[in-house]
């Protein structure tokens, strides 16, 4: 029984730990042990974005150490993910004392679907999630951490979901972690076009593997007062039909 250790992020421990409760579903249903190692934090990756080295080594110095212990390392978040497993080696180039741990801690380190798929071999979840849906690719997942067909390959297995296609859904949402906050016209403007690219496919639910992209999209829908609902691909693999969709008032 392989060890996992849950990197949950900060945006699914704020906004949204259904996500979480998901992914130890789905690790546990594939035969792992899951631990969610105490004392997570940021990974770093705003400090690290915005040129503060100094704070995002500080940071990556903790979660190194914290994670370094464990067999594998599973992250439902492209972006956070391959912060840990890209950009943790090259901020500790040239370190004698902390580079071989980061690449240690990077090569073990994978985005969910992908670790499902790749490290344990799955082909299929059993989950039903009736529903017409697409799916977008954050950069951070596809670009840094090579997630494209794996979440694909798993939802096509669960009974009732149909999945048609973004016309570009590769293109970013206009996230982009401190970008939306620097630039919001700009942010908007990108974001607008995905919203529009959503209601050409006819979908009824979009599904993402990132927080970030999933908040900002789920945003734009509910102000253009679209009835799209947005949620984590993770929720979708695990059924989780009952919860309220991401950008929703809980239900009570």
């Amino acid at each position: 029984m392989p060890t996992v250790a849950l990197f949950v992020t900060c945006l699914v421990d704020a906004f949204r730990p259904s996500v979480g409760m998901a992914a130890v579903k789905l690790l546990e249903d594939a035969g792992c042990q899951v631990v969610a190692p105490p004392g997570q934090t940021c990974c770093g990756q705003p400090g690290y974005n915005s040129g503060d080295r100094p704070a995002a080594i500080a940071i990556a110095r903790r979660v190194v150490a914290m994670l370094e212990p464990f067999e594998h390392i599973v992250v439902p978040s492209g972006s956070c993910g391959g912060m840990i497993a890209k950009h943790y080696p090259a901020l500790f180039a040239g370190d004698a004392a902390w580079a071989p741990r980061a690449k240690a801690v990077a090569a073990k380190t994978h985005e969910l679907t992908a670790f499902l798929t790749g490290v344990l071999g799955r082909t299929s979840v059993s989950a039903r999630f009736p529903a017409r849906a697409t799916y977008h690719d954050s950069c951070s997942a596809l670009r840094e951490m090579g997630v494209r067909t794996q979440p694909r390959a798993l939802l096509a297995s669960v009974e009732g979901l149909t999945l048609t296609e973004l016309s570009e859904r590769d293109a970013c949402c206009g996230f982009g972690g401190t970008f939306a906050v620097k630039y919001p016209d700009i942010s908007n403007a990108i974001v607008e076009k995905k919203t529009a690219d959503v209601a050409k496919t006819g979908a009824e639910l979009l599904i993402s593997g990132d927080m970030g992209c999933l908040l900002n999209m789920a945003g734009k829908l509910k102000r253009e007062g679209s009835s799209v609902q947005v949620r984590h691909v993770a929720e979708v693999l695990a059924g989780m039909t009952t919860l309220p969709a991401i950008g929703e008032a809980r239900r009570t």
